[in-house]
């Protein structure tokens, strides 16, 4: 989750659902995402909501971390109810951070079951938590799977040891083979994350990393380019030349490369940065491509419910008061408009592989002409990306939201 909040208007003493005339109705899909905002070490590049224990000051802890999020869950039902928003098993679970897993097994085993006491869970619901590969072993994912994890998300980014140390990574290669051995072992699917076009990075280096992430045989894979943010340490050693920035041809090559690969050992891209064995997508994710209602919880944590988003106060300190004296973490909200909701059903349904119906829109033929989209759903009024298309996703947005 990123730091940075977003203008909105304030939320009412009784929370951020108190007085809203909502634009949509509830969702038949709900999930629940969990920010756990700590980490043993920052990465330089990471603008993410987290903090090192060195940062969190008084007033927070790690230790005190699930008390304060069972207690936005309790409010949460109370809001959700008093909102009169029918009640909603939750299908989906994610844990992300930060690391969740800096966190003891048992403390994610009791924030899931405050979520399942609250909400209860879908038969089959998918639960899955974030990892560095350095911070789980098997026996701590034995009591993750007994609690009711499915999955595993880890931290990867890259088999070159060099590039892990540009990225300031504390694990080594080896870490995440016996992190996806520890977690073959006890039942749980496992997707990688893969990181592409950090400065120094080569095309070989990028195809080794690719190749064995490959060779590890995961349900998932998740690729993402680098994105250098002003604030972080990466983003201010580019900014004094000690690193070059980075160049969008050279991540071009890159995700076509990954897509290939990935496509020729049978993962099939679902959503532009994201591909998977058949039956093995992140169902959490999808539904916020879908804009699907989810509750997060957490400092900086954002929730999407009947067309009403709203995101916490980020600082852990001030979550944890908050919630002490029994009051929503929430720091803002947004009632979505007409505008707003057409923008983002574009935004987030053209990143997906099955396309978006647009009807006869007058920029498919120009999308078309340009590569950018497949011409057959074209010609069924069906927004469905190219591969030059992914690379360009947001200027096909644009033209399909910007006025004839």
């Amino acid at each position: 989750m990123s730091p940075a909040v977003p203008p909105g208007e304030a939320i009412p003493p009784a929370g951020p659902l108190d007085g809203v005339e909502f634009t949509l109705p509830p969702t038949p899909r709900f999930g629940v995402y969990l920010h756990v905002p700590f980490c043993r070490v920052r990465c330089g590049y990471c603008d993410f909501n987290t903090y090192t224990a060195a940062e969190l000051g008084g007033g927070a802890s790690q230790s005190g971390y699930p008390a304060a999020a069972l207690a936005e869950v309790r409010l949460a039902v109370a809001q959700l109810d008093s909102a009169g928003i029918p009640a909603r098993r939750a299908g989906t679970v994610f844990f992300g951070g930060g690391t969740p897993t800096v966190l003891p097994a048992s403390a994610l085993a009791r924030l899931l079951g405050g979520v399942r006491d609250a909400w209860g869970l879908v038969a089959g619901a998918e639960v899955t938590t974030e990892a560095n590969p350095d911070t789980v072993d098997e026996p701590y994912l034995e009591e993750l799977a007994a609690a009711g994890f499915t999955r595993i998300s880890l931290g990867m980014q890259s088999a070159v040891p060099r590039v892990l140390a540009t990225l300031d990574r504390t694990h080594t290669p080896a870490n995440v083979g016996r992190a996806v051995a520890a977690a073959r072992a006890t039942g749980l699917g496992v997707s990688l994350d893969l990181i592409y076009g950090t400065p120094g990075e080569s095309l070989a280096d990028w195809r080794a990393t690719v190749e064995a992430a490959l060779a590890l045989e995961p349900d998932h894979v998740s690729a993402y380019a680098l994105g250098i943010e002003e604030g972080t340490r990466m983003g201010a050693q580019v900014r004094r030349g000690e690193l070059p920035p980075t160049d969008p041809d050279d991540q071009a090559a890159k995700y076509e490369l990954a897509d290939a690969a990935l496509g020729d050992a049978g993962l099939t891209w679902y959503e532009i940065s994201n591909w998977a064995r058949p039956g093995h997508e992140c169902r959490h994710n999808l539904g916020y491509w879908r804009g699907d209602d989810w509750w997060g919880v957490g400092p900086g944590a954002h929730s999407h419910v009947s067309g009403v988003r709203f995101w916490n106060v980020r600082h852990p300190r001030a979550y944890a008061a908050r919630l002490a004296a029994g009051r929503s973490p929430a720091a803002g909200r947004e009632v979505l408009g007409r505008t707003e909701r057409a923008l983002e059903r574009v935004m987030l349904g053209v990143r997906l592989s099955g396309g978006l119906d647009v009807g006869p829109h007058p920029a498919l033929a120009r999308l078309v002409a340009d590569g950018l989209l497949d011409a057959d759903a074209a010609r069924a009024g069906r927004a469905r990306l190219t591969l030059r298309g992914r690379l360009l996703a947001d200027a096909v947005t644009r033209d399909l939201t910007e006025e004839p």
